[in-house]
């Protein structure tokens, strides 16, 4: 039977039966279009661990001294040239950053606390969230600022203000401890107070001066897009030769597990959403068959083959599937617009932080997912459709026709 015949049986069998094929478009939409938002969604959460991990001070490369990351002191820092640039396009880098990063102990006149103490070049932090922090007061103005800036947490811990004066203790190149004050220049107000209670930034030549060491201890270098994998890495670690050449994934395990992790929930979810909606489809589709015994029956009567009545079955379910599918894509890429200035999390500020994630989820819709979501859809409506139509094929035309 030419295939333009099934399509015209299958069409007009459709709006024959338009109530029990309009429940079932509509199931197919919600649930198409809830695993499309809930995809964008799953992706931003996804995408914004990633982006707080390269902009907590890792960047997506890091270079560091060996043994570092074990014990976290001057000792273990390097020298870099003065005009050291990465040899790289300018179209695959977004920044880098050489930095002092040590740990302190920070005095005010009431409150002593432990820190990180960081210098900076603040040109080259825009590449880090200290960059992109919301001031109160002023930021650092060059790398010789010897100045610092807190964050605002720490502020209300150490009761203390802009303007006044704090003293923080660390340790020297040579192992004495060195002591010295520094005005507080401005607070910084970052994404979780995690961040705003741990890092205290000066300027690098002046945390340099102080230690009497002209060495860094940490680069970290920001790609311009997100590679899935970072060739680049090798780049590096060919030139820092003896040096720790680090990705973001090694450096941010637990945000790596679950970068990893957000891809396999997207198709758990999606599993789940196309099963409950395949097991009514198939049911939906047995009792249209059953009810269209008589019809059948006489379709083979007159001739029709057995793989005619199969893909007619087929077509009807592959028809009603598309449509449904298209519109409910559109139907989730509308949630997704009207969702896209991001969600407010901020009541769960505390829980969001130990996730990694920043107090403002903003959805993130891929094209491959919407693809994805289509392609699968489609398949397993096809699928569906296989049983109802094998027992369509099983109906006997004289049987049939006794009914």
């Amino acid at each position: 039977m030419p295939l333009k015949l099934l399509l015209q049986l299958s069409q007009r069998n459709l709006f024959r039966h338009r109530r029990r094929n309009i429940m079932l478009l509509l199931a197919i939409c919600v649930a198409v279009a809830g695993v499309t938002v809930m995809n964008s969604l799953i992706r931003g959460f996804q995408y914004d661990m990633q982006e707080a991990a390269v902009a907590n001070l890792t960047g997506h490369v890091k270079i560091l001294a060996p043994g570092y990351l074990d014990d976290p002191n001057i000792e273990k820092s390097f020298a870099l040239a003065h005009d050291w640039q990465p040899d790289l396009p300018a179209d695959q880098l977004e920044g880098w950053a050489a930095r002092i990063r040590i740990p302190a102990v920070i005095m005010s006149e009431r409150e002593t606390r432990g820190i990180q103490f960081v210098g900076i070049d603040p040109a080259q932090e825009h590449i880090s969230f200290i960059g992109n922090a919301t001031y109160t007061g002023e930021r650092l103005a060059s790398a010789a600022d010897r100045r610092v800036v807190i964050g605002k947490e720490l502020a209300r811990q150490l009761e203390t203000a802009v303007g006044r004066r704090l003293v923080l203790i660390t340790q020297g190149l040579d192992g004495l401890n060195r002591e010295a004050g520094f005005r507080i220049a401005g607070t910084y107000d970052a994404e979780g107070t995690g961040l705003e209670k741990q890092f205290v930034f000066t300027g690098i030549t002046a945390l340099q001066a102080m230690l009497d060491a002209d060495v860094v201890t940490e680069v970290s270098i920001k790609f311009a897009s997100h590679p899935k994998e970072f060739s680049i890495k090798q780049v590096f670690v060919e030139f820092f030769t003896g040096l720790d050449v680090l990705d973001w994934q090694e450096l941010e395990p637990q945000a790596a597990a679950m970068f990893v992790f957000a891809d396999a929930a997207v198709f758990i979810w999606f599993l789940i959403m196309m099963g409950a909606l395949i097991f009514g489809l198939v049911n939906t589709l047995v009792t249209a068959v059953m009810e269209r015994v008589q019809e059948f029956g006489m379709l083979r009567a007159v001739g029709m083959r057995p793989g005619a009545v199969i893909a007619q079955v087929v077509l009807e379910s592959t028809l009603i599937m598309a449509v449904g599918i298209a519109i409910g894509l559109l139907l989730g890429w509308g949630f997704y617009l009207w969702l896209q200035d991001g969600i407010d999390l901020s009541q769960w500020a505390e829980g969001v932080e130990l996730a990694g994630m920043r107090s403002l989820l903003v959805p993130r819709l891929l094209v491959e997912d919407m693809v994805l979501v289509a392609g699968l859809s489609l398949v397993f409506g096809i699928l569906a459709a296989l049983y109802p139509a094998w027992r369509a094929v099983k109906i006997k035309p004289l049987e049939a026709l006794r009914r």
